[in-house]
């Protein structure tokens, strides 16, 4: 029975002691408390020369630890291996021979050993944060690219739950609540924060502004509408949903739109427009739910089955104080909720896991059978028993060190310097006239990760 389980895991392309014997969180919790207090120098080298996620997971990793670190080049070529990892996985047509070695070695240990699948919502960010690398090395047209590659990943999110949204949107009019308003003008189907859950707003408002700022202004309107209908509240979603109208000519969208949330001012001539994205701590670790069972057979000798689950428990988010604009606090719109994106693929997820895990708990028990007739001292049973234990370990695999949350801020100001204040730390800003500033941050700890491009000229 030993040698038929090292024979297979040898086969298994995922195959390491952390894997069979740990899960992703507990091996990543160093670099993971790290990323959280803001210490990023430090956990990249927790994760430098890891691995324990695969090609396309650990190098989103290490594209987001080296992007906060500000080591740019780095975090380019990471993410550039990741999205050519998930290119090559997505080709494939069939079950490849290293991969089917994979799903065998699971059943006899745990499902850590199978090839990393990521969810729609950290594909989603892959992109994004490959074009953040182009934006922030001036590079707008390598931006443009990504969030258009971007959008085909919301797009299939959309499609795929159309019909989960559109029940949860029948149930929300049965018990009157009426659909937002950017869910109408947008086509979506709209069911509160369900869509929320499935749909990245900040995704859909970092496309819209790029788009709006090379003048493609059809695509920008499509995505300001989609991303008003994930956050209808959010209002520089809003204003800029208004602002694209008009240029449009969309008169019977901007009717309703008036009518709805009232106009909104132009930018006075003469002044500049900044635009804040604000990222706000670390996207919550799945943790590891354990059950151990005891059964009885036949001959009323105790078996003891060990399950173990991957779990959000009493996830909890880091408070920030406004980021204050020359003292002045600004005023910020929810964006992105990146833990409800985490724990709603989890509840999909869950499902297929239960379903393995039965089937896992027949192919350890029938291990474990042969083992015992091969063996009547009983030591290969213990041997066995004690082997299904210790390598039953949770599938913790997900994209730990996304932020928690985004936010958005705006302002419009008169041309000059201004600084940008996150308790201890400042960050000065030029605002031009008639130009729109980007500023992006990033908020761990006490650490303050910033930078700001120019969008070009306000029409």
């Amino acid at each position: 029975m030993i040698a038929v389980c090292c024979l297979t895991l040898s086969a298994c392309a995922n195959l390491s002691a952390g894997n069979l014997f740990s899960h992703y969180s507990a091996q990543n919790k160093d670099m993971y408390q790290d990323v959280a207090k803001g210490d990023f120098k430090s956990a990249e080298q927790e994760i430098i020369d890891s691995d324990i996620g695969g090609p396309v997971l650990s190098n989103m990793e290490k594209g987001r630890v080296s992007f906060l670190a500000e080591n740019y080049p780095n975090s380019f070529a990471s993410f550039q291996l990741s999205d050519k990892a998930y290119t090559e996985l997505s080709r494939r047509a069939t079950i490849s021979v290293s991969e089917s070695a994979n799903q065998a070695g699971s059943l006899a240990t745990n499902d850590n050993l199978t090839t990393y699948n990521p969810a729609d919502y950290e594909l989603g960010y892959l992109h994004l944060y490959l074009g953040l690398n182009y934006l922030q090395n001036n590079d707008f047209q390598g931006a443009l690219v990504e969030m258009r590659r971007a959008n085909q990943v919301q797009e299939k999110a959309r499609k795929s739950r159309d019909a989960e949204l559109k029940d949860a949107q029948a149930q929300m009019k049965k018990n009157g609540v009426q659909p937002n308003l950017g869910s109408i003008i947008s086509q979506y189907p709209d069911a509160g924060k369900t869509l929320q859950a499935v749909q990245n707003g900040y995704l859909l408002y970092l496309s819209a502004l790029l788009f709006e700022a090379d003048n493609q202004l059809n695509d920008a309107y499509i995505d300001y509408k989609r991303a008003l209908a994930v956050y209808p509240e959010n209002r520089e979603i809003i204003d800029a949903t208004i602002r694209v109208a008009k240029k449009l000519g969309m008169r019977q969208d901007l009717d309703a739109l008036v009518k709805q949330y009232g106009d909104t001012k132009a930018v006075p001539r003469g002044n500049g427009q900044l635009i804040v994205i604000d990222e706000r701590g670390v996207v919550a670790q799945r943790g590891s739910w354990r059950l151990s069972l005891p059964i009885w057979d036949s001959s009323g000798r105790t078996k003891f089955y060990s399950v173990a689950l991957p779990v959000y428990k009493n996830v909890k988010v880091q408070n920030f104080s406004p980021l204050t604009l020359n003292n002045q606090a600004l005023t910020a719109s929810l964006l992105s909720d990146t833990n409800l994106m985490a724990e709603n693929d989890l509840s999909e997820r869950i499902p297929t896991m239960v379903l393995k895990q039965g089937l896992r708990l027949y192919t350890k028990d029938q291990l474990r059978h042969q083992a015992a007739k091969a063996d009547d001292s009983g030591v290969s049973e213990l041997i066995a028993n004690i082997w299904n234990i210790v390598t039953e370990q949770p599938d913790t695999r997900s994209w730990q060190t996304l932020p928690a949350q985004v936010f958005s801020s705006s302002i419009n100001l008169t041309p000059g310097e201004y600084t940008i204040s996150s308790g201890s730390h400042q960050y000065s800003i030029e605002v031009k006239e008639n130009r729109r500033t980007f500023l992006w941050l990033s908020r761990q700890g006490n650490t303050v990760t910033a930078w700001h491009k120019q969008l070009g000229v306000i029409q």
